[in-house]
Formats: C-alpha cells, structure tokens, sequence
C-alpha cells in the first residue's frame, strides 16, 4: 500500500475509533494491522525507521496499545505518518 493511501487509511481510523471500552480491542487490532502496514511503508520507502514503534509484531502493537487510552495510540499513529510523509518528501 503506497503511503498516501496508508495515510488516508490512517486519517479514516482516527476519525471512526470507537471510544468505547467494548471496542478497544477492536480498535487495538486495527492500530496494529495499521501499525505494520507503515512497518512495511517504512521499509518499502527505504526510510530506516527502527525501534519498537516501527516493530513488525502485530502481537506487540496490540498489546502496547490495550495499555494506553486512545489518544496514545491515535497520536502514535500522526507521528509515523508524520515520519513517513517526511521521508516521502526527501525522495
């Protein structure tokens, strides 16, 4: 997925999370798929990106995210795109 639709993705889910408790899980398993689709943006684009916020582990992303509220994880989300827009930028 190219990185301008992974940041419209991204845009898409911070707009429609559910802020309900009943939905965080749902919401932690859609930040982790989102979290390694800019995994694989980073390493597509050639960004050099590393360290656990740029990690592969779907497992560990939803975990990390089960242990902050939403707007942790929404705000993780602005910065890898904010990360990945300025490498995109660069090339």
């Amino acid at each position: 997925m190219p990185a301008r639709r992974t940041l419209a993705l991204a845009s898409i889910i911070l707009a429609i999370a559910v802020p309900a408790a009943a939905n965080a899980q749902a919401n932690c398993e859609t930040y982790g798929k989102l979290a390694l689709q800019q995994q694989k943006d980073n390493e597509a684009n050639k960004c050099g990106f590393n360290g656990p916020d740029w990690s592969t582990d779907l497992k560990g992303h939803i975990d990390w995210c089960t242990k902050v509220g939403p707007d942790k994880w929404k705000e993780q989300i602005q910065s890898r795109n904010q990360a990945l827009a300025g490498c995109a930028g660069k090339k």
